[in-house]
């Protein structure tokens, strides 16, 4: 179990040239409660299901519990989630020190939105910022994929 530390931004500009990989995340919530979540997820052609308690009052730290599971029982309790699916492209963009920006562009629902997240070792670690890079929308649980299923982007307009 472990201590996931997070900041997340919007994106303001063209990343593309910097993609070094990316892939397809489908996602669903068997309970997307503020206080905990657990993700149901497939990423390429591996499942997961992921356990996340509340944010730090900065937004920036929670835990978070992952496990990969077999794909096709993935398939099968995305069948159980609640409505609102997350439907993701994934891009990996080298963020140095062994790091990588992961910009999500969002498709269906939430088409329009594209967040990049990186992940630090802890709340005080510097990262230089890109260019691309707008507000940094940490902590704001509008942003969070969990809220997003229930309240999609397109629906904010």
């Amino acid at each position: 179990m472990a201590i996931e530390t997070e900041r997340k931004f919007l994106v303001k500009g063209d990343f593309t040239p910097f993609v070094v990989s990316a892939k397809r995340l489908v996602q669903g919530y068997i309970c997307s409660d503020p206080r905990r979540t657990v993700r149901i997820r497939i990423s390429g052609e591996e499942g997961y299901i992921t356990i996340k308690g509340m944010p730090d009052e900065k937004g920036v730290s929670r835990f978070e519990f992952e496990q990969q599971i077999p794909l096709a029982d993935a398939k099968a309790l995305l069948k159980l989630c609640d409505p609102g699916i997350i439907d993701k492209i994934r891009n990996y963009v080298p963020a140095g020190h062994g790091r990588y920006w992961e910009v999500d562009v969002f498709q269906g629902e939430n088409e329009g939105l594209i967040m990049a997240e990186l992940e630090l070792s802890s709340d005080e670690e510097g990262f230089d910022t890109p260019a691309w890079l707008g507000e940094e929308v940490t902590g704001n649980p509008r942003y969070y994929n969990a809220m997003l299923a229930r309240y999609p982007y397109r629906s904010w307009k």
